[in-house]
């Protein structure tokens, strides 16, 4: 957007492009190491005790020996992207930009008995050996099936996009699609990839955490079987372990909710009989 080598100054083209001069040169900061050792150690107290808000994990933090006040924790706790699974009023993580447009949540009272019946889209904080990266998931609600993944290093809806494009090349287009109200969801750019494919788009309420339990599941699931095991040393090592371990997740392992079947076994089955037939 700014070009060095330009015969506009710096001060001017960042004045044509209604930015101040000082984010031409700004750099972003590192995470200091004692935040990413404090994240980690919230990333596990939230996975145990998923009710547990900004007040309950400093107290769990103060009694674990750390030194941190509720503003740097409510602070971590939106740049990881984890929230409260209780009644409340919303927290920064889930909430859209503002002008962004919410879509009513459609899933209450229905039962979700067929592949591609609903999909459920959702982004979990993915610590690193230093830093931290986001992993995006599409799963098949029915089936537990992960249809598409991507580890990124930043919460835009352009990561959206991709991951949900990547599914409808793949597996077909669902009858609903089912987001939170991150802004990453609400951005017309994902809203209309996912609208004009013909699918219905539901979003969770505020405050309703039942309605992401789902994923939530499957969030638990890789971090003590997997994440929890292992220290990436960069992103690309991130991505290509999550990726090995999602394969096997999908074509290994059993569920007792799925009477004992894998998710590849469980989609395969729960398909209407037409797409079956045409996979």
């Amino acid at each position: 957007m700014i070009n060095p080598t330009s015969k506009l100054s710096i001060s001017g083209q960042a004045k044509a492009l209604g930015i101040s001069r000082g984010t031409v040169y700004y750099l972003p900061a590192p995470t200091p190491q004692a935040d990413l050792d404090l994240m980690k150690v919230m990333a596990k107290l939230h996975l145990v005790h998923p009710f547990m808000g900004q007040r309950q994990l400093l107290s769990q933090l103060h009694r674990l020996g750390y030194e941190v006040g509720r503003l740097h924790v409510r602070t971590l706790m939106h740049r990881m992207g984890i929230r409260a699974m209780c009644p409340q009023p919303g927290s920064a993580t889930s909430l859209p930009a503002p002008g962004h447009i919410i879509y009513p949540y459609l899933l209450r009272g229905i039962a979700i008995e067929r592949a591609n019946q609903v999909w459920a889209l959702d982004t979990t904080y993915i610590p690193m050996a230093r830093g931290f990266v986001y992993l995006l998931a599409v799963i098949d609600v029915a089936s537990r099936k992960v249809l598409a993944h991507k580890v990124a290093s930043t919460l835009e809806a352009c990561h959206a996009v991709e991951v949900i494009e990547q599914a409808f090349r793949r597996f077909g287009v669902p009858e609903i699609v089912n987001t939170d109200q991150g802004s990453q969801f609400t951005a017309s750019e994902f809203t209309q990839a996912v609208l004009k494919r013909g699918c219905q788009l539901s979003m969770d309420g505020r405050g309703a955490w039942r309605d992401n339990v789902f994923m939530e599941r499957v969030w638990r699931t890789l971090k003590y079987e997997h994440v929890y095991k292992h220290i990436y040393a960069n992103v690309r090592e991130a991505s290509e372990k999550v990726g090995k371990y999602l394969r096997w997740y999908n074509s290994a392992r059993t569920h007792s909710s799925l009477g004992d079947q894998t998710p590849d076994e469980a989609y395969a089955q729960l398909l209407p009989s037409l797409e079956r037939k045409a996979a």
